[in-house]
């Protein structure tokens, strides 16, 4: 025989709700007394105040054997690599003559990130080196921050330099600048005591024919040692990095040319086929004129 259970109506589903949040009764809220809560609470409290505790004491252990200063560990960065300005999506220099927008966005980015080479900016915030020869600047016991760097002048990358250029570094002619710089890398002491330059070139045979002459600034591309080492963001406060300035004269128009810049120096490698960027930097320049 089923027996069958008798439904509670909505008034007794309230009324038992209620008396489980506060029964007046035996004085529990939610099923517990008061000290039964009091103890759940406390419990938790010192449980988590515990863990709390432990990870900052572990943190705080952590931190002090890590530099303000200097990454404690560098070995991703063993070579450096090479990057152009203006920076585009996937390093494509496109211009087109006839269209300002299309270069000027170009224009504006190089303006910006040219500010810093400015001679009066250098001349204020960086010394004048003895060019040829690293600029050390050991701590010997005593932290020496931050440290001095070395100047590099804007006037330096000759008709790149952009400075009372009416061709805006050659993009609205034709003549296209771009720059190579060599990705930062702390303590490293680039080109082992010898010369080092940057040097560029068509990809392919076809890149090489349409790709014409070329100047470059400084130079023959070269950068100088004495802007080395590099001691980091928080000890080289001032730093600017050498730039390689790369003026494209006649290039072969609406044609898509794949261009690829290394530097040549003793201690970079620059055929390491798992890394693309490892002392080289390849690029895509074209040149639309209607």
């Amino acid at each position: 025989m089923v027996i069958q259970k008798e439904k509670k109506s909505c008034g007794q589903v309230v009324e038992e709700w209620k008396e489980f949040v506060w029964n007046p009764r035996t004085h529990q809220f939610m099923g517990r007394t008061g000290t039964s809560w009091a103890f759940i609470l406390l419990f938790y409290l010192v449980f988590y105040g515990f863990l709390t505790a432990m990870f900052s004491l572990t943190m705080w252990v952590m931190l002090q054997t890590v530099s303000d200063h200097t990454p404690k560990y560098q070995d991703r960065l063993a070579t450096p690599g090479l990057m152009i300005r203006p920076k585009t999506e996937n390093l494509d220099v496109i211009v087109n003559v006839s269209d300002t927008e299309s270069w000027d966005q170009h224009v504006q980015k190089l303006n910006k990130f040219l500010e810093p080479y400015n001679d009066s900016i250098q001349a204020q915030k960086n010394d004048v080196c003895r060019p040829g020869r690293y600029y050390e600047q050991p701590d010997n016991g005593v932290l020496n921050y931050p440290k001095r760097a070395c100047q590099f002048n804007r006037t330096q990358l000759g008709n790149c330099s952009g400075i009372g250029d009416p061709t805006h570094y050659g993009y609205s002619t034709g003549q296209p600048c771009v720059f190579i710089k060599m990705n930062r890398v702390i303590n490293f002491y680039a080109g082992a005591n010898q010369s080092m330059n940057v040097t560029c070139a068509g990809k392919r045979d076809e890149d090489a024919e349409n790709l014409g002459n070329f100047v470059m600034f400084p130079a023959n591309g070269n950068i100088d040692l004495m802007y080395f080492p590099y001691y980091g963001k928080k000890f080289h406060v001032n730093y600017t990095q050498p730039l390689v300035a790369v003026k494209f004269l006649n290039v072969t128009p609406n044609v898509e040319v794949n261009v690829e810049c290394r530097i040549n120096a003793a201690n970079i490698a620059t055929d390491d086929e798992r890394d693309k960027f490892a002392g080289r930097v390849a690029f895509k320049l074209r040149i639309n004129k209607t």
